[in-house]
């Protein structure tokens, strides 16, 4: 064999080699996230929806798409993770490039993952999510032989025709948009054009949402802390209140066992109760400040706020210096890579290896303020699960709202410039993405109603917690009495 041959042979094994690496690279860490979110899921599911006691088929059906459910949360977690795990890889490759043991990290693997999460996310958005939902409303053809195959044709003949509705209305919407023949014959590829063309419009729609959820869930979370951490409080004597308290629970409690009502107050026991329930509330409440200590008291709610504002603080400052970089240079706008990445070359972060680790706790820190955001609404608190309580049908619905909210956190962040790390694979195909205004309005918007949030929730605190310091809390309020009319007879 000629030596030209031995080399040729010798790159296509190595190919083949490095191919295999990453199949394997991926399967298990999609395995693992299958896993953790067969666990979250199975924390929350209702399990009389799973038992065959009533009827087998049903059980059946909705494990099925119990089945699907875990698939598409792990897509969600794996998006999730998807820009971290790219910025990390590049940090980690800039700072070893030699290193035996993370030669399997590369270019081509990160762009796999960036190709294998945007296939699954248009796989479950657009088939598996409403298979699901269809699947566990159907029951078979009138007439037909019941059992799950009997569902499983009815369930696809309606999302066939739930498929030809949705492709009829963005092709039609296409045309109108565009208006031109180009436009219209690009949607007869279904592959190359339809598919990312549809996720583009559920991923603007995403990221609209971010934009609505993560400033609401940043002020949600200040409440949120102040809830879980035991606040101080100045001028205040916690062992007064615990009494006063005590005195005062014991009192209703002596009243309710009694059974009577006073002689001249017509009291309702339901109403005593849940004057009974607060005043137990407020006393455990107050149990637990008392017993914290004064490091965990004094220092662990201070530093824990001072954080938030911090991270919410970067973050606005990252998107005012971005939106200035916008309106100087047409390279701050948000661009797509369609080959491999070439990972380990220069950093993402012009602060380093510091910088990137800031990038990735700030995309977590706003993942998580608008998942806050998002249940926190009045629109989607109904979808906030509960423990070993919630229906099949409510997690579907938070599946999906997952998958919307995280598959747009890349775009997210790349839009608002949290991160310079380029948008690889179909990603970066959007077609929004080269609006300049768009782009420019979006992070105007961010900044804006999350200063405006931040202010508004910072503000009321600190003057509730003034009222409250100085006792003015207590002072009687003035009532002011109106004398009814009186109609003239």
């Amino acid at each position: 064999m000629a030596p030209l041959e031995q080399d040729a042979l010798a790159v296509r094994e190595q190919l083949f080699h490095e191919r295999v690496r990453e199949c394997i690279i991926c399967a298990l860490l999609f395995a693992s996230l299958y896993i953790l979110c067969h666990f979250i899921i199975t924390h929350f599911k209702k399990h009389t929806d799973f038992t065959a006691v009533h009827d087998d088929e049903d059980a059946a059906v909705n494990r099925i798409a119990l089945g699907l459910c875990t698939f598409t949360l792990a897509v969600a977690l794996g998006a999730v993770l998807l820009l971290p795990f790219s910025i990390i890889s590049n940090e980690v490759l800039l700072s070893f490039p030699h290193n035996y043991y993370i030669q399997w990290l590369s270019g081509s693997l990160v762009h796999g993952l960036w190709n294998l999460i945007f296939l699954f996310s248009n796989l479950s958005l657009v088939f598996l999510m409403p298979f699901a939902y269809f699947f566990t409303e159907s029951e078979g053809f009138a007439g037909s032989k019941k059992g799950i195959m009997a569902r499983v044709y009815e369930t696809s003949v309606v999302l066939l025709l739930l498929t030809l509705l949705v492709l009829g209305m963005v092709w039609v919407a296409s045309a109108i948009v565009g208006n031109d023949a180009a436009s219209r014959q690009s949607l007869y590829d279904l592959w190359e054009y339809y598919l990312p063309y549809l996720y583009s419009c559920i991923s603007l729609f995403g990221v609209l949402l971010l934009l609505l959820c993560t400033p609401f869930g940043l002020s949600t979370m200040f409440t949120v802390t102040g809830k879980l951490l035991v606040k101080p409080r100045l001028l205040e004597d916690l062992d007064e209140q615990l009494s006063c308290t005590r005195f005062e629970e014991a009192a209703v409690s002596r009243r309710i066992r009694s059974g009577k009502a006073s002689c001249w107050l017509n009291l309702d026991m339901e109403l005593l109760q849940e004057q009974f329930f607060a005043i137990r509330s407020k006393r455990r409440k107050l149990e637990l400040r008392h017993r914290a200590s004064p490091w965990q008291r004094n220092l662990g709610y201070p530093l824990a706020m001072l954080g938030l504002l911090a991270l919410t603080g970067i973050s606005v400052l990252i998107v005012c210096f971005h939106v200035l970089e916008l309106l100087l240079d047409d390279a701050a706008m948000p661009r797509g890579i369609q080959q491999d990445a070439s990972l380990g070359q220069v950093s993402f972060s012009i602060f380093g290896s510091f910088g990137a680790a800031l990038q990735v706790v700030l995309i977590f820190y706003l993942m998580v303020s608008s998942v806050v955001g998002f249940y926190s609404s009045p629109l989607f608190t109904r979808l906030l699960p509960e423990r070993q309580d919630t229906p099949l049908t409510k997690i579907i619905g938070n599946c999906v709202s997952l998958l919307v909210l995280s598959s747009a956190l890349p775009v997210f962040s790349r839009t608002l410039g949290i991160t310079r790390f380029d948008l690889l694979g179909d990603f970066g195909r959007f077609n929004w993405l080269g609006n300049f205004y768009i782009v420019f309005l979006y992070n105007m918007g961010f900044a804006g109603l999350t200063t405006l949030c931040l202010v508004k929730r910072v503000s009321w605190a600190v003057q509730a917690e003034l009222i409250r310091a100085f006792g003015l809390h207590r002072l009687p309020l003035p009532v002011t009495c109106r004398r009814p009319l009186v109609k003239s007879c």
